[in-house]
């Protein structure tokens, strides 16, 4: 299995016709949040769990996969003894799957904008696969209101086949490719304060870039204040001493991310703004004996 993963991740690598599809697409989705202003930002920082604390997609799609399975499960059962109840249920749960269904593909379309490269390929085969599927499911449910419950029951099995196809691809883009999950660094063993840079080379109001040992910190200095955070950002990496200092709605000092323009709180690390959904880790600073020091907080232990 090992051998046949490889051979066709690195098949799929090659398909570069693939982003003349991508990209225009990923544009048009943009465009769209970007045209609805603040309203638009609220809608896709919802779709994308910024209130969840991790992705909304992951969720929703267990909707359709339990649905649709419970379908083909019910379907068997029924078999040819045309049980009312159990293809009622059956029926049900199809309907249910192609709900569900919308709503994941409206989430993950939210997520996959930001793709780049191989995730965006396989987001774009990933998201082809699943409408192929979800044509049937509507095929089905059209059949079986029609009282065609045979070509019903077989449209469901095709669309299911289709279904687990994509639901392979869709596990490659999380656990290989790391879409949807935390970028930012695990625990940091420094439960005491660490020196990481002398006060005098912190200039006011700029993102410094600093070690903690092996990870990277952004500090930020305003008045009195000295703030950080870890530098990779928890939605793709990005690095955020290369990105802005801004202030929310309530006015506290928040950092953008470059990439993506995901929004952190100086204070705490909490996510203001998606794409990002987990908090950036946060740390306690100190100014002694003219260096700038650094813990983790307290809290974290």
């Amino acid at each position: 299995m090992s051998i046949f993963l490889k051979e066709f991740n690195k098949t799929l690598n090659k398909q570069a016709w693939l982003d003349r599809y991508a990209e225009p697409l990923q544009d048009a989705v943009r465009a769209a949040y970007r045209q609805a202003g603040s309203v638009g930002q609220k809608v896709a920082d919802f779709l994308n769990g910024v209130w969840l604390g991790h992705p909304l997609h992951s969720v929703l799609t267990d909707i359709p996969l339990g649905s649709w399975t419970a379908a083909i499960l019910l379907d068997t059962l029924a078999g040819e003894k045309r049980s009312p109840g159990l293809e009622r249920g059956a029926d049900a749960a199809v309907a249910l799957g192609v709900a569900g269904a919308v709503g994941s593909a409206v989430t993950g379309i939210t997520d996959w904008q930001h793709t780049e490269g191989e995730t965006r390929r396989t987001g774009l085969l990933h998201a082809g696969l699943n409408t192929v599927a979800l044509g049937f499911f509507i095929g089905s449910m059209v059949s079986r209101g029609s009282g065609n419950r045979k070509l019903g029951r077989d449209l469901a099995f095709a669309g299911y086949l289709i279904t687990g196809a994509s639901a392979f691809l869709g596990g490659d883009m999380v656990y290989r490719q790391k879409m949807g999950v935390n970028h930012a660094p695990g625990e940091v063993e420094a439960r005491r304060f660490e020196a990481v840079m002398q006060e005098a080379d912190l200039p006011e109001n700029k993102l410094m870039r600093v070690m903690l040992k092996e990870t990277p910190l952004v500090i930020y200095r305003k008045g009195k204040e000295v703030y950080a955070l870890a530098e990779s950002c928890a939605h793709l990496g990005g690095p955020l001493s290369e990105g802005n200092v801004d202030q929310d709605e309530q006015g506290q000092l928040v950092v953008v991310c470059p990439w993506h323009r995901s929004k952190f709180s100086l204070n705490d690390g909490h996510v203001v703004q998606g794409p990002a959904t987990f908090p950036q880790p946060c740390f306690e600073t100190r100014v002694r004996n003219g260096k700038i020091e650094v813990r983790r907080r307290i809290e974290d232990d």
